[in-house]
């Protein structure tokens, strides 16, 4: 059997930490992706740091991996007795056996009997979704790098996620061995920023500017939705800093809400004839928002 340094193939230290690795590990598949380089051992170079990074990753293996120490990089060596001895226990020997392959057979520590069922890794990714997509549901693309190279898989996002939701897609991560059980994906979700709307949870929210007489007399304006335009019904005496919900029309349709946020605007200018409108309503009005009404009597 011949020695991989898969330290070296990385890159790294032999102390280095998972992060090092894994940061290691995404440059070299970048770099050395068929898809993204010509060179004539590309694809040689990637599917070695892959194999190098399927066992590094994982404490166990990485654990009897640097129980063989530090042989020469293509040097013959011989594990460890006892692995002789449990490898062998269903007749197998070393005889052309590759280390990968040895390390995935040994199970997840010492005393494995014979090719033990490993479980395959989960996986973590990110998505970012503009709130139309994340009410209506949509399918993605995910671009995958995990211990068979890249891969791309479609998934189907149900409507109404919201900010830093995650989603388990079992079955969908890494691939087990040996009858063990295949790993998850988790999918992170992050709401791209919206124009108009400001999500909360599974709401929504947003500014609403009411002119003076609007907010006096009541008005009919149209707002945005997710789905277009509608009337929104402002009742008389509306106050500034109102909320205003427009129900089911939040991220979750039927189970979530818009809240149109009210502030009260003032035209910069004024016509003579607006100008003496406004006046005649200082003249004539009793009101003044800087006094507190006293409270009804309960009796």
């Amino acid at each position: 059997m011949k020695y991989k340094d898969y330290y070296e193939t990385l890159g790294v230290p032999r102390d280095a930490d998972l992060e090092q690795i894994k940061k290691a590990y995404r440059q070299l598949a970048r770099t050395h992706h068929p898809d993204m380089s010509k060179a004539p051992d590309a694809e040689a170079r990637f599917k070695e740091a892959a194999e190098a990074y399927a066992t590094l990753k994982d404490p166990a293996k990485r654990a009897a991996y640097d129980e063989l120490g530090q042989p020469q990089p293509g040097a013959e060596f011989s594990p460890p007795p006892h692995w002789q001895q449990d490898f062998s226990t269903r007749g197998q020997s070393f005889d052309n056996v590759d280390l990968a392959d040895l390390l995935a057979a040994m199970g997840r520590g010492h005393g494995a009997r014979g090719f033990m069922p490993v479980n395959g890794h989960d996986l973590e990714t990110s998505i970012t979704l503009t709130l139309a997509n994340a009410r209506q549901g949509s399918t993605v693309k995910l671009h995958l790098h995990d211990d068979s190279g890249e891969r791309v898989l479609e998934v189907t996002v149900p409507p109404g996620v919201r900010q830093d939701q995650k989603l388990r897609l079992r079955g969908k991560g890494g691939k087990g061995q040996h009858g063990g059980r295949n790993g998850d994906i988790y999918l992170h979700i992050t709401l791209a920023p919206h124009p108009v709307f400001r999500p909360d949870g599974l709401d929504l929210y947003f500014d609403l500017a009411l002119t003076p007489w609007e907010a006096a007399l009541g008005a009919g304006v149209e707002v945005p939705t997710l789905d277009g335009p509608v009337l929104l019904t402002i009742p008389a005496g509306t106050r500034s800093g109102r909320k205003l919900r427009l129900r089911g029309r939040g991220l979750l349709a039927g189970q979530s809400d818009i809240y149109a946020l009210v502030h009260i605007d003032v035209p910069p200018t004024l016509s003579e004839a607006e100008r003496a409108l406004y006046q005649e309503l200082a003249r004539i009005s009793n009101f003044n928002p800087r006094v507190v009404a006293p409270k009804e009597n309960p009796t």
